[in-house]
């Protein structure tokens, strides 16, 4: 199993060798391909931002949203989903316009991205069990889940993703020479954190955290399963919360492609050399832009009470756009008009 990060660069890279396995050399792809795909991914990344922001503005103007430990976890899935939407099209345009940058700048953006590809699983987990709380302890939830203990679980799992791409920069600090981050390179992760000590570093964490997730993710579906059998219960909010559960459970199988996808990516390059571009393409809509659309759906679509604000807002951004050009157009006529009479 990879690392995020490898991945992350493997598939933003349009023209530089694959990072296991042997060399391989990708051809540079057509000036007419490289500008539909970079508009494509532009369009797609312009598309998510303005859902994502209207989100989180929709969160702020409520304070029963940030009172309520739900919406906490589920605007920072929002905002981390956001960032790292945007450094992948940003890697991912910039690898068509500049071949080489400068290793500090590459150094900020790849330990980001690593940060934020490795939250999602455990935002996912917090989730989980938060749904887990309200349907087999309703009577303790509030004791339980409070605004103070969720800030504390995300910021815990802010060290937690943050540990791993540190520790990268420690020890390539220690073991590269002094004036490596003066330099230029292609901004890959193999190419910054080259020792192969931080390969198997990642590995062990990567595969022990995935599989905590993913218990967690599998437990809790099966509890809300047994209490909703145990009560014979038919409520709408068990059932909400067990479908929840499983669309975590479907994000977190997209997440975890992230992890496999070089392996696989060089296995089909290797069969199919002359559509290795498309081939990284493809993976790179499947695995940093479909998961994308998941939390919008999971909370913003199927939660009753934010999509009631949320359409709110965006009805009312609507109504203020049509109501702009009858604004302008009256001016305008009474301009018209003073001009004439004064003539």
């Amino acid at each position: 199993m990879l690392n995020s990060t490898s991945s992350l660069d493997t598939l933003v890279s349009n023209s530089s060798a694959t990072l296991t396995g042997p060399t391989v050399f990708i051809p540079k792809d057509s000036f007419s391909n490289a500008l539909a795909k970079n508009i494509v991914a532009m369009l797609v990344w312009l598309a998510l931002s303005i859902i994502n922001s209207s989100m989180v503005h929709t969160f702020l103007r409520h304070s029963l949203f940030y009172e309520n430990p739900r919406y906490i976890m589920f605007i920072c899935m929002v905002i981390n989903d956001a960032v790292q939407l945007s450094l992948v099209t940003a890697l991912y345009v910039v690898s068509y316009i500049f071949r080489k940058i400068h290793a500090s700048v590459c150094c900020v953006l790849i330990m980001t991205a690593v940060l934020t590809t490795r939250s999602t699983p455990l935002i996912l987990a917090g989730m989980a069990l938060e749904r887990h709380i309200s349907i087999c302890f309703p009577l303790h939830y509030s004791q339980i889940c409070t605004v103070p203990r969720t800030l504390l679980l995300i910021g815990v799992i802010l060290i937690l993703t943050a540990t791993p791409p540190v520790s990268d920069l420690l020890i390539t600090v220690v073991k590269e020479p002094p004036g490596f981050f003066h330099t230029s390179i292609f901004c890959d992760q193999s190419l910054l954190f080259r020792d192969r000590s931080i390969y198997y570093k990642n590995c062990v964490f990567d595969g022990t955290y995935l599989s905590f997730v993913a218990l967690t993710l599998v437990y809790t579906y099966c509890k809300i399963m047994l209490t909703a059998r145990a009560a014979s219960l038919g409520l709408a909010s068990v059932k909400k919360a067990r479908n929840t559960v499983l669309l975590h459970g479907a994000q977190l199988l997209l997440c975890m492609l992230a992890f496999v996808v070089p392996s696989l990516q060089v296995a089909l390059i290797s069969l199919f050399p002359r559509l290795s571009l498309e081939i990284r393409y493809i993976f790179f809509l499947m695995v940093y832009i479909i998961p994308r659309f998941l939390s919008p759906v999971i909370y913003g679509f199927r939660d009753e009470q934010f999509r009631k604000y949320w359409t709110k807002y965006l009805s009312c951004g609507l109504d203020g756009l049509h109501r702009v050009r009858p604004l302008v157009q009256v001016q305008k006529s009474s301009v018209g008009g003073i001009g004439n009479n004064g003539a």
